[in-house]
């Protein structure tokens, strides 16, 4: 499994820097992974699409504005706090931080909040300890900015507050929109319900780890960092239930993938808990849970990448990423999607 063997050419200029409007009306590329055909439809096509007793698994988490504009004291240097993570006190971070710090040193972060860096490791991993009796996840939604991949060049706006959200985000906790998501509206889940497919919910919050390089040659070789998940009852039981008559797994997005893929890992039926997944998903990777998978398209030579070649094969996913460039396609967090089925 060569890190090359992921790679693919690609044009910088289908990377879409704005969402589409309504967000529906996304290409949507559909890959019969069994036969390799293509075929060109728009998302709010899913509804024909899809099958009576089909059930939509989506990520419900909602991205934090998690990034904090901030100096140090007293150098006044600038920085950058990417919060990633509660700790076990409510008022301890993990946090990304982008310029040096040391631990034991203050940083002031908007409208005069005074945080201490408690520990300080590589690559800018730190513990931020905020002030006692402050809401974090409060005093970011008014002090932080949506923490927009680096590949949009641009300052995130009071537009990407809204759409770079799903509509059905209820549980903060995300550094990173689930990306498939964002394309769901209103009217189209109703229209889907109609038609007789289902909808249940889990919860990943995506972190950094998601979208971190794979620098190692062998890509086996490659750790994906812990991301909190969690599967309700209500979900195992609708999994369990539509298994069982013989109805098909929806997975909306990588995480709803990795969701269902770790619990699967304790057997069947599917069991509801919530815990830490590392799941790297590649091909050689046996699936038990999804048979169809909606995705937007990926970075070359990412975990995110590798997770669709090994549902519909690697040539398969490299001839379809090279039919959805030559056609146009919007690529990357804001860009079209895929159905793989």
């Amino acid at each position: 499994m060569r890190l090359e063997d992921f790679d693919y050419p690609f044009d910088e200029s289908l990377i879409a820097q704005h969402p589409i409007e309504p967000r529906d009306r996304a290409r949507l590329l559909v890959v019969d992974r069994r036969t390799g055909a293509l075929a060109h439809h728009r998302f709010d096509d899913l509804p024909t699409l899809l099958r009576p007793n089909d059930l939509l698994v989506l990520n419900d988490t909602q991205v934090i504005p998690a990034r904090l504009p901030g100096r140090k004291r007293p150098s006044g240097g600038k920085v950058q706090v990417l919060l990633v993570r509660q700790g076990e006190e409510a008022n301890r971070w993990h946090a990304l931080v982008r310029g040096h710090v040391r631990a034991g040193q203050q940083v002031e972060l908007p409208h005069g909040v005074l945080a201490s860096v408690t520990t300080a490791g590589e690559g800018g991993h730190a513990v931020i300890t905020f002030p006692s009796g402050l809401d974090v996840l409060a005093y970011a939604e008014k002090a932080g900015e949506v923490p927009l991949p680096p590949y949009l060049h641009r300052a995130p706006d009071d537009e990407d507050r809204v759409r770079y959200q799903t509509m059905f985000a209820r549980h903060p906790g995300a550094v990173a929109a689930p990306t498939a998501g964002l394309h769901f509206t209103g009217p189209l889940l109703h229209a889907l319900s109609a038609q007789g497919v289902r909808t249940a919910y889990v919860t990943l919050h995506v972190g950094p780890g998601t979208f971190r390089p794979v620098t190692c040659e062998d890509i086996r070789r490659h750790v994906m960092d812990p991301e909190w998940y969690e599967l309700p009852a209500a979900t195992a039981k609708l999994v369990n239930d539509t298994r069982a008559a013989g109805g098909r797994i929806v997975a909306v997005g990588s995480t709803a993938v990795r969701v269902l893929e770790t619990a699967a890992r304790k057997g069947w039926p599917l069991e509801a808990g919530t815990g830490e997944t590392s799941l790297f998903i590649y091909p050689g990777f046996r699936f038990s849970v999804v048979d169809l998978m909606l995705t937007n398209f990926h970075l070359p030579k990412s975990t995110l990448f590798m997770l669709v070649c090994a549902l519909a094969g690697r040539e398969r996913m490299l001839e379809a990423y090279r039919v959805a460039a030559a056609g146009q396609y919007r690529f990357y967090s804001y860009g079209d999607a895929m159905l793989i089925g």
